[in-house]
């Protein structure tokens, strides 16, 4: 985003170019060099939509179209002098604006877009059918210049007052995008879920987008009738919505000088090229691909990132934070400002809280308490419903059953927003920082609650965020744009911010993920300090070492509904809990493994020494958060081997990296004898390392058989014979055949995704989660189906979280932590260590 230094100076260079060209040109340069102006001027208004606001719109022309008839008729048949007559065009155009956004901005994306293209063509056909006020497709002709002192003003200086209004936007655009509307606007445009989270509505925030827009638009308009003399329904088609939108891609889309310079490239290149006039559709799109291609961030960007990348060379570092300010004796300290910050004694309660997607209860009848003043932890194994509830309580979902009360105020029903407001602040797995605003401006979003107006309850804004941000273990630059940060720094910024809006209760959901663990250490201190402050912290978190060291109290959930609550140690010495992380030993398929290893496991013929798959050293990353580290082991065929751990230990992404999927990762791995490091996912599968991933992903509009005829597609013809043989290890699919797969159950769609894979006859078969979220009697079957594949010889790579299970099938495991190898070696001598017990309950 330009500075306002910048644009002030782009501002009078346009305005001085403009006010000399004046004295030079004739009638049609001077219409020329107006049009440039006008549409400038509604560029900037498209740029408070798309660059700010984030949203698209394909049927500006309208809002230009209604600017002009509304000035012209209000000038002609009402006798409204020329500037009240401008400012009714912007206010007719702005509530039109206001009254397409309440419709449209309930959809998204290009559905927005056509509700855009639909309004143009409404306005289009009114603006000719409604004859008698606007002479329908005969236009209004001979319309009389404005009057300003009883004297015509000429087309010259209408010309220049134009330039001047397009000017003085161009450093108004830039103040209003470093204001708290243009912070606001921005940040719900970077990722809206977290705003709304923090208090931003949503409708209001766009509406205001779609107004000012409009307004500029109308204002253009009118001024487009004054300079022409003759308007008429042709003067405004829809390709003039394309042009606008071409103007500012061109010139960059969120920057303030973008929509002069993407005015003076279509309106000035065309009349250059008159003679060419029948090809201009060509040359426009010819035009915006080179754009695109060359400088994707539009003129502006291009020339910001390149003036950027030569100050860099002569820049000296600045200070880390603000100066001038006292660092506070305490978090308490610095949230003073606010009662409810220093509630100890706030409670949130939930009672029978339940939620039922499709039938299916991902909660079910969950009550438990938090209280101000102390960390809460809640645990459970995947798929167990804790981000769920998470987004129960902050209202991201609405739930059908149960209650949640923040002290004495129900939250039940509430929005989002409103939640924020009212004292419950969160983060995310993944982290929703607002990457294009500044470390400072994410910490001052927070501290606003999306509030548009309205005093702020701190002295120095600047000074409470830098204060905030040096509690919380901050210490890089504030001034540094979110989406540069590295991950540690993005989990503590965004903590700060959640602490910004002073809240009774931050939810955070994960905040140890990809975390070292030194920076593990500075996030539990961090925690328990804002415990310390009397603000309660309900955590969701893998990392059971950390889990046990910060919690005061733990909740666990499994399968949708609570089954423990107790200090740490009561949880690591708890039955159940062990039982819904190791397994209880109880189930039908372990006691035949037990009992009746033949059964289960072909013992006839001698497993063969050949390693077929060798993982060397992996080390896998998302950006900068490290996975997996040094992670080694082999495969051998005809072998079950599993991996395990507790959750977000990097098992899935390892088997991302072994199928192809995820390629930022170093290490080698062998498969079949050769090199498959990088190969791509595709050419991985071709040649016979096929994976079935974690939450089944069948193709929903398929038929069950068309699923199964895809997994065949990259190593072989399926014939009838081979389908008949998965049908037979599946007998439910013979009977679903052409079903669509998304119809299926759970259970089904994970016996459909199994088949899939064996349809590519795969040398080694990788099953990520292949239990998640499905019924005890189903997993039991899907473990015997294994077995099953197993006493044919076929090599299984097994990832699940019923680890008692996956141990019972395997003949060897290795057990990860923190992304790291802590043990490798038979399923028997694993369940011996104890390793595990450490591994999932940190104990």
């Amino acid at each position: 985003m330009n500075t306002l230094r910048s644009a002030n100076l782009i501002g009078c260079l346009w305005l001085c170019i403009g006010s000399v060209a004046v004295f030079f040109i004739n009638d049609y340069q001077s219409l020329v060099l107006g049009t440039v102006a006008i549409t400038a001027i509604v560029g900037v208004g498209l740029n408070i939509l798309m660059g700010l606001a984030g949203q698209t719109s394909l049927g500006h022309a309208a809002f230009y179209s209604i600017g002009a008839y509304a000035g012209t008729l209000l000038t002609i048949k009402f006798g409204v002098p020329y500037v009240v007559a401008m400012a009714g065009s912007a206010l007719i155009a702005g509530l039109a604006g206001a009254l397409l956004a309440l419709p449209a901005l309930r959809a998204k994306g290009p559905y927005l877009a056509m509700i855009t293209i639909a309004f143009g063509y409404f306005v289009e056909q009114g603006i000719a059918e409604w004859k008698d006020l606007t002479g329908g497709w005969n236009g209004i002709m001979n319309i009389s210049r404005p009057m300003l002192a009883g004297t015509e003003i000429s087309g010259l200086q209408l010309t220049w007052f134009a330039v001047l209004l397009s000017a003085a936007l161009i450093p108004a655009y830039a103040w209003f995008a470093r204001s708290r509307w243009g912070i606001i606007m921005r940040a719900t445009r970077d990722a809206e879920i977290a705003a709304s989270a923090l208090g931003a509505k949503l409708l209001v925030i766009r509406v205001i987008a779609f107004s000012l827009s409009a307004a500029l638009a109308g204002i253009a308009g009118s001024l487009f009738a004054s300079m022409n003399g003759f308007i008429s329904p042709e003067s405004f088609p829809f390709f003039q919505s394309l042009i606008f939108l071409l103007m500012l891609m061109i010139g960059g889309v969120g920057y303030s000088a973008g929509p002069l310079l993407g005015a003076l490239v279509v309106i000035l290149l065309p009349e250059s090229l008159s003679m060419l006039a029948e090809y201009r559709l060509i040359f426009f799109g010819g035009l915006l691909l080179v754009v695109l291609l060359i400088a994707p961030n539009g003129m502006a960007g291009a020339a910001l990132k390149a003036s950027q990348a030569f100050a860099a060379r002569f820049a000296k570092s600045g200070a880390i934070l603000a100066q001038g300010s006292t660092e506070p004796t305490s978090l308490q300290a610095l949230l003073n400002t606010h009662a409810r910050a220093r509630a100890a004694q706030a409670s949130l309660t939930l009672k029978d809280l339940g939620v039922t997607f499709g039938g299916n209860h991902a909660l079910k009848e969950v009550t438990l308490s938090a209280l101000g003043g102390q960390v809460t932890s809640l645990i459970g194994p995947n798929g167990a419903g804790k981000t769920t509830l998470i987004n129960l309580v902050t209202g991201f979902y609405q739930a059908t059953q149960g209650s949640v009360r923040l002290n004495d105020l129900p939250l039940t029903g509430l929005t989002m927003a409103d939640i924020g407001r009212n004292g419950l602040s969160r983060t995310y797995q993944t982290s929703q920082l607002f990457g294009s605003l500044s470390v400072l401006d994410n910490v001052y979003f927070g501290l606003l609650q999306g509030r548009l107006w309205g005093s702020i309850p701190v002295a120095s804004r600047d000074d409470f965020c830098a204060q905030l941000l040096r509690v919380v273990g901050y210490q890089g630059s504030v001034t540094q744009t979110a989406d540069a940060l590295a991950h540690v720094d993005r989990r503590l910024v965004e903590i700060a911010r959640a602490l910004a809006a002073q809240p009774a209760f931050v939810l955070l959901d994960e905040p140890a993920a990809g975390l070292s663990a030194e920076e593990k250490i500075q996030l539990a201190v961090v925690l328990k300090h804002i415990a310390g402050a009397g603000i309660g912290v309900l955590v969701i978190e893998h990392d059971m070492a950390l889990v046990m060291s910060i919690s005061d109290r733990i909740h666990v959930l499994d399968s949708g509904r609570l089954i423990a609550s107790g200090t740490p140690a009561e949880i690591q010495q708890s039955a159940v809990v062990r039982a819904a992380y190791l397994g209880s030993g109880e189930s039908t398929f372990l006691k035949q493994a037990t009992k009746q290893p033949s059964s289960l496991v072909e013992t006839s013929e001698p497993a063969r020494a050949q390693d077929i798959l060798v993982i060397g050293d992996i080390s896998a990353h998302y950006g900068a958060a490290n996975v997996l580290t040094d992670v080694g082991f082999a495969v051998r065929q005809g072998d079950t081997v599993a991996v395990l751990g507790a959750n977000g230990a990097g098992k899935s992404t390892l088997m991302r990296v072994l199928s192809g999927l995820h390629q930022q990762f170093s290490g080698a791995i062998g498969f079949d004898g050769r090199d498959i490091s990088h190969l791509a996912a595709h050419q991985v599968a071709r040649l016979g390392l096929l994976m079935v991933p974690e939450g089944r992903q069948v193709f929903a509009e398929l038929s069950v058989e068309d699923n199964i005829r895809i997994g065949a597609y990259a190593r072989a013809e399926l014939t009838a014979e081979k389908l008949q043989a998965i049908y037979a290890m599946f007998p439910k699919l013979a009977s679903l055949k052409t079903r669509r797969a998304g119809l299926l159950s759970g259970g089904e769609q994970q016996m459909l995704a199994i088949a899939r894979g064996l349809a590519g006859e795969p040398l080694v078969l990788l099953l990520d989660e292949p239990s998640l979220g499905l019924a005890p009697a189903i997993v039991e079957d899907l473990f015997l189906r294994l077995a099953e594949l197993k006493a044919r010889g076929l090599t299984l790579l097994l990832v699940d979280q019923r680890a008692d299970m996956a141990l019972a099938l395997s003949d060897r495991a290795n057990l990860l932590a923190a992304g790291r190898m802590i043990f490798s070696g038979t399923s028997e001598a694993l369940q011996e260590s104890g390793k595990l017990t450490e591994a999932y309950l940190g104990a």
